[in-house]
């Protein structure tokens, strides 16, 4: 097997998309990929998060919030920032490859039923897409 290219999932309060984004690589190529999660002002993971990720089968243990600083040290090969504020607080990492700036809706800040299923959803298509081109050879 060769190597794993590491991803760092970065969001504002790394409570719910970057959770999502983690846990669901871990789940979706764990061969190709090791996943990691962080931010800029970490909290608390929210429970609707976990929840939703749980209805589908995906496994929650071991993730918890941690803050950008805990992981700045570590190398990675893609950093992947899921709102367009940590896009602009989260500035380079040392040792960090290829930076890749998506944003998706906050699930904790919409009124839309089912908001946070909505929000994995949309995770795990562009996650799709990234495994399918990262992959290439």
């Amino acid at each position: 097997m060769g190597h794993k290219s590491r991803v760092l999932f970065v969001c504002i309060a790394n409570s719910a998309r970057s959770q999502m984004a983690e846990a669901l690589l871990r789940h979706i190529a764990p061969e190709r990929f090791e996943a990691h999660s962080a931010g800029t002002a970490p909290g608390r993971i929210d429970p609707r998060a976990l929840a939703a990720l749980e209805e589908l089968g995906i496994p929650t243990e071991g993730l918890f919030s941690k803050s950008l600083e805990e992981v700045a040290g570590e190398p990675f090969d893609h950093v992947i920032t899921l709102c367009d504020k940590s896009a602009l607080e989260c500035h380079a990492l040392p040792g960090a490859g290829e930076y890749l700036a998506w944003d998706f809706e906050d699930p904790a800040a919409s009124g839309r039923a089912g908001a946070y299923r909505h929000t994995l959803h949309e995770i795990h298509e562009r996650l799709r897409m990234f495994v399918l081109v990262k992959s290439k050879p």
